[in-house]
């Protein structure tokens, strides 16, 4: 991506406004110390917001997640898969629920977004965005680059996420200009989880999250836990790589195929 932004992890989040004033006979405070384990909002905005707080940096993005594009507009689901523009918000006024996503953590660069309808979000053959899929694999990764305090979000066909005139949220353009610039808000009030990034299915050995996912989408007709015999040598590569949901499907579907073909 010669053309386009080139990934920089942010430094230390640095608080804005803060000047030192004179004051008679106080005694003067030290200054604040910064928490880089726990960002802290800059007030102002978060107020504007609604108490969401603007992520300046990768390692910010996690958990309850809206998408601002454009000034108080945020990417908004639809019961179709697809995404539009929200309207806009007033000031003071949080994004709606169907404007909240989920953020995971797929690997040091690129996250998935989860829609509150519980899909993945991803990109149709048209550069269209929608919100479809079961699982995360390669079409459902998303890497948020900044430079320079601006942000934009690459999509697995290296195009940047934008919208056109119509409000439809699409990702079809190869350099970020200023319709990809846009803003990963984070809820300011949400309690901390360490397993956050981590989907519930996926927490414990690699053999157990393969049987937690079988068992989230298996009927159960026959009342048999049907598990494939296969090592779990490429479940253990695959979450390296950032694609252990893709993985586990397919050997879902293998395993199927073998058992028609009996």
């Amino acid at each position: 991506m010669a053309d386009s932004y080139s990934f920089v992890k942010g430094g230390k989040l640095k608080l804005k406004g803060h000047k030192d004033k004179k004051h008679k006979k106080h005694k003067k405070r030290k200054h604040d110390e910064i928490d880089t384990d726990t960002p802290k909002p800059e007030k102002g905005d978060s107020e504007k917001h609604g108490g969401w707080w603007l992520a300046k940096k990768f390692d910010d993005i996690s958990g309850n997640t809206a998408i601002e594009m454009g000034d108080m507009r945020y990417l908004a689901a639809q019961d179709n898969g697809r995404f539009k523009l929200g309207h806009p918000r007033d000031e003071g006024e949080e994004p709606d629920p169907i404007e909240i996503l989920t953020a995971v953590k797929v690997n040091e660069t690129k996250i998935a977004l989860k829609s509150g309808y519980g899909k993945y979000l991803s990109i149709d053959p048209d550069d269209g965005v929608i919100g479809r899929a079961e699982a995360i694999g390669a079409r459902e990764q998303w890497e948020p680059v900044f430079q320079e305090g601006r942000m934009a979000l690459n999509g697995s066909n290296n195009c940047f996420l934008s919208y056109d005139d119509d409000g439809d949220i699409v990702c079809n353009s190869k350099k970020a200009g200023e319709s990809e610039m846009l803003k990963i808000r984070l809820n300011a009030n949400i309690e901390s989880d360490p397993f956050a990034d981590i989907p519930v299915e996926e927490r414990g050995k690699i053999k157990d999250a393969e049987i937690n996912y079988v068992k989230k989408f298996q009927s159960y007709q026959d009342r048999k836990l049907k598990i494939s015999a296969e090592d779990v040598s490429s479940l253990k590569k695959a979450k390296k790589g950032g694609t252990l949901h893709e993985c586990m499907l397919d050997r879902r579907e293998k395993m199927k195929a073998d058992r028609y073909c009996k």
